[in-house]
């Protein structure tokens, strides 16, 4: 049987199950002589590997670029369309599992999840201490939502059962989540100002790179937390250190950051009032396989010529 060659980076064993064995699965080799790149009908980008124009000019059999995720920023997809090559993603998939992360983090800075967990297992703790740890009210607080998406609106849902204040940013006003989560338009200085909480679930643009560096961060309440949960790139990294550091913010729980990962002797990493994931927003169960399902659905739509149902460009 003849298989169809495609070109991935470190799919796991059920990608690989679910894609069956009509597709010939070629190492992710960008060098110069590569092999997979020559033969490669198609490109499935797993962990977002960076593809470019020039690199689409090297495979000239490529025909569809499937991409695990929604966000596409590793992808020049504007190149791609030049090409005549479509690139796909998993929209909607993933917008309830991303946002249960996003609370999980809310619910970790405020309560000292991770800080109570280490000192509940370490020899220091043999007597309970009523003063210890106390943290920040989750529910009756103001949560700031930049970029009220998807995403954004499985947050403000779960917020309204916190009985929270929704605020959010946009670039354009929604009156339909407004009526239907209570939820306040502000312009992103003022939603940094009177929000508790602050998340980011914005995708990562020009205008949205560096978009909460210092000058938001002095916006923002010393008592205040950052939750992002969009890309890492959307807070300027130097200017995250400075503020939790020197207390400009009471904490910030982030599960991507630029670089990713953070250098191991990254300073971030040494900081107790920082929770950080390793990009877990859309790791469970059922949201990675619908996710591996719509990418193998693009995939075959694209390699038969066909629309694919979840097209970005």
């Amino acid at each position: 049987m003849t298989r169809t060659p495609v070109m991935a980076d470190n799919l796991p064993p059920l990608f690989v199950e679910l894609l069956g064995d009509g597709y010939e699965v070629l190492p992710w080799d960008t060098s110069a002589d590569s092999d997979s790149l020559r033969r490669a009908a198609a490109f499935i980008t797993y962990s977002h590997p960076r593809v470019d124009g020039p690199l689409l000019d090297r495979a000239p059999n490529v025909k569809v670029v499937s991409n695990h995720g929604v966000g596409v920023d590793h992808i020049d997809v504007a190149a791609a369309v030049e090409r005549n090559i479509p690139v796909g993603n998993t929209p909607g998939c993933l917008d309830g599992s991303t946002a249960d992360m996003t609370f999980a983090l809310i619910l970790a800075t405020a309560r000292n999840i991770v800080i109570g967990d280490h000192y509940a297992r370490s020899p220091e703790f043999t007597l309970y201490d009523p003063s210890l740890m106390i943290g920040k009210e989750v529910h009756g607080s103001t949560l700031g939502i930049v970029g009220l998406g998807r995403i954004g609106k499985q947050v403000a849902r779960r917020a309204c059962a916190f009985d929270m204040r929704v605020l959010y940013h946009n670039r354009r006003r929604d009156p339909a989540a407004e009526a239907e989560f209570n939820a306040e338009f502000r312009t992103l200085d003022d939603l940094l100002a009177e929000s508790d909480f602050v998340a980011l679930n914005c995708p990562l643009t020009e205008e949205t790179t560096n978009l909460i560096s210092t000058p938001q961060f002095e916006q923002m309440q010393r008592s205040a937390v950052l939750i992002n949960m969009s890309r890492g790139a959307v807070v300027d990294t130097d200017a995250l250190y400075v503020a939790l550091s020197t207390g400009r913010i009471a904490a910030a729980g982030i599960d991507v950051t630029q670089p990713e990962p953070l250098p191991r002797e990254h300073p971030l990493l040494k900081l107790r009032n920082l929770v950080l994931t390793p990009h877990l927003g859309s790791a469970s169960d059922r949201t990675r396989r619908c996710m591996i399902e719509m990418s193998i659905e693009n995939l075959r739509a694209g390699l038969a010529g066909q629309p694919l149902p979840y097209r970005v460009g």
